[in-house]
């Protein structure tokens, strides 16, 4: 499985951005996939994940209401749509697979990630 993320770059404050996370291989293994992001000093933290099998989303409460999770099943892409973004959003975004029949939390295959600047 490869996980290449993408749509990464430079936006003011209250710009919008759209990530996607192109997955290749045994997707059919997948159970969630996921967007991570870390700041410069910071630990990786969570931001959104979404269901393979059904779509169902969840989000952090730092990006609610701002971010939206989908998916594309055909390309086997997942996307994250960033709107009104805030300087505290510059980071670098991971996206990460879980597989089927693991540990929820636990993301086994992990992009490479996108660096995501907004300035104010």
């Amino acid at each position: 499985v490869q996980l290449q993320a993408s749509g990464g770059g430079l936006v003011q404050a209250g710009g919008s951005l759209r990530l996607s996370c192109a997955a290749s291989g045994r997707t059919d293994n997948f159970y969630r996939l996921g967007w991570f992001r870390q700041a410069p000093g910071k630990e990786r933290e969570f931001v959104a994940h979404i269901k393979w099998s059904d779509g169902t989303p969840y989000y952090a409460d730092s990006v609610k209401g701002r971010f939206t999770i989908s998916k594309d099943n055909a390309k086997a892409t997942v996307y994250l749509q960033m709107i009104s973004l805030k300087p505290e959003d510059t980071a670098v975004y991971y996206c990460a697979a879980n597989r089927r029949f693991t540990p929820v939390d636990i993301y086994t295959y992990w992009g490479q990630g996108t660096l995501v600047t907004v300035s104010s």
